[in-house]
């Protein structure tokens, strides 16, 4: 494993090394002072991932309102902290304590990117050599604004580092439309000169900014660009090195993920931390109170599914069992969930099913409760991307053959128990309508990509927040919810407190 020198490149900001490099800080630079090689780019953009493995990014700040504000998950345990509740009930104030940590750290995330694209010019090398490491720069600063711009709409837009801090603190809000084209030209960038394939998938390859170019637009509704974006991976599927794994369980093994060719871009955690950087909490999150079936110590029993998910899942469909435990350890004894409060000892737990695709194979954990695990988080796998072709060429070519071979291919997966095919369910579907088609694609997200971040920004993207918040929801009403306001967060109260140029909030708060 190399070792980089993570040099504090940001004024009054260090730079964190990633969690699978070594952090060695060693001074405060300007960039004129340290860039002098293509090797110094890519010790600035080390920086930008290693802001992302921290507990104010990935950890749990940014991950666990993501999975809250959907419909497949609510709070397990109700003495939890304020500031996760107000999020799953949709009453966050602008002084929630999940957004502010997340925001200063996202805009580290940016920073960093804008100093490696910035340092660069300083580095007399050919295109060839440089624009490959530049191009990381250009998808983590994308990467970064797309999860800004789809939670707080208009934002702040930086794209060259910070040096004079009167004239940071005195810029306006651009507004998501401008945000989203310069998300788009950042990518279109990272794809011409990233490469086919990387060393690992938490760098990211050719395949990594075609891929988001996919959803990006997905997002936007762009559905032909969508398409064209989402078909051009599927098309170099070979080039890239991408499939899906044969078996869905092996996707959230800790211990064998490294070698799968479905992680097209993955936050690695690498089981050790230095304090909250390197360290992500999700087995603790949505571990079960008290459970001794994986020798982590038991869960928190924070972020629970309904057991309106669990009802509405198939049984037959492999991806529950994988997704969910629906029994528990307690003192040597297994018990369901029916009683897993009771059997708890605490009383804090819930008796439903819990999350399992993040306690099951945590790998090494450095702290109880399998935080600081050596957990890969796929930010995007290739099974979406099929399904973001899928949805696209549906609406710009409703009743195809072959947007229903992109579902029927990720479904075929789905009968796959442990290697063994079981051809029961999910069945292979042919000629809906465009409008069915659409729905059953939204539920096909749902159910493959269960827990792993993106319901609510479809739920946001597709504006169904009235539907699936109602009466007849997984979580049944959720009467907190208002589409006037809650597809947004609420800008930071401490920002607008400093920069009143960012006035007015957003709507609703």
């Amino acid at each position: 494993m190399k070792t980089y020198k993570i040099l504090l490149l940001l004024i009054g900001v260090s730079i964190m090394g990633c969690s699978d490099l070594e952090e060695e800080p060693s001074g405060l630079l300007a960039p004129e002072g340290f860039f002098s090689s293509v090797a110094d780019i890519q010790t600035a953009v080390n920086g930008a991932y290693g802001h992302m493995t921290t507990e104010d990014f990935w950890g749990r700040k940014m991950s666990l309102p993501l999975m809250l504000r959907g419909d497949m998950v609510s709070i397990g345990d109700p003495t939890t902290s304020t500031r996760r509740i107000e999020h799953e009930e949709f009453n966050v104030p602008t002084d929630n304590g999940m957004i502010s940590g997340y925001w200063q750290r996202v805009y580290q995330v940016i920073a960093s990117a804008n100093q490696a694209i910035a340092g660069a010019a300083l580095v007399s090398a050919p295109d060839e050599q440089k624009n490959p490491v530049v191009a990381q720069a250009y998808f983590v600063r994308a990467f970064a604004y797309f999860h800004l711009v789809r939670q707080f709409g208009a934002i702040p837009y930086l794209d060259a580092p910070v040096t004079d801090a009167g004239a940071a603190a005195s810029i306006s809000k651009t507004s998501a439309e401008d945000v989203y084209t310069n998300i788009i030209a950042d990518l279109e960038f990272a794809k011409t000169w990233l490469p086919n394939t990387q060393a690992a998938r938490s760098i990211p390859a050719k395949s990594a900014a075609h891929s988001y170019l996919a959803l990006v637009h997905l997002t936007m509704g762009n559905y032909q660009s969508a398409y064209d974006e989402a078909k051009g991976v599927i098309d170099n599927e070979g080039t890239y090195n991408l499939g899906l794994e044969a078996d869905f369980q092996d996707l959230f093994d800790a211990t064998t993920i490294d070698g799968s060719q479905e992680p097209i871009f993955a936050l690695d955690f690498n089981g050790f931390s230095d304090g909250d950087t390197g360290r992500d909490y999700q087995a603790a999150l949505t571990g079960l109170r008290n459970d001794e079936q994986y020798d982590l110590g038991g869960g928190w029993s924070v972020a629970v599914p309904s057991l309106g998910v669990y009802n509405a899942w198939d049984g037959r469909d492999y991806r529950k069992a994988v997704s969910l435990d629906t029994t528990g350890l307690f003192n040597g004894v297994t018990q369901p969930f029916t009683v897993f409060k009771e059997s708890g000892a605490s009383g804090r737990g819930v008796n439903r099913p819990h999350i399992a695709k993040y306690t099951r194979n945590t790998g090494v954990t450095a702290t109880g409760n399998g935080r600081a695990s050596q957990q890969n988080y796929s930010m995007i796998r290739y099974a979406e991307v099929l399904l973001i072709a899928a949805e696209a060429l549906n609406e710009v070519s409703p009743g195809s053959t072959e947007a229903e071979g992109y579902v029927n291919r990720v479904r075929a997966r789905a009968r796959n128990s442990n290697g063994v095919t079981s051809g029961l369910f999910p069945a292979d579907i042919s000629g809906l309508s465009q409008s069915d088609f659409r729905d059953m694609v939204l539920e096909e997200r749902k159910w493959e990509l269960a827990f792993e971040f993106k319901r609510w920004y479809d739920i946001a993207r597709r504006r169904i927040g009235p539907e699936v918040f109602g009466a007849s929801g997984l979580e049944g009403a959720k009467p907190g919810f208002s589409e006037d306001q809650d597809y947004l967060y609420p800008l930071p109260a401490d920002e607008l407190e400093r920069n009143p140029n960012l006035m007015p909030n957003n709507p609703g708060y």
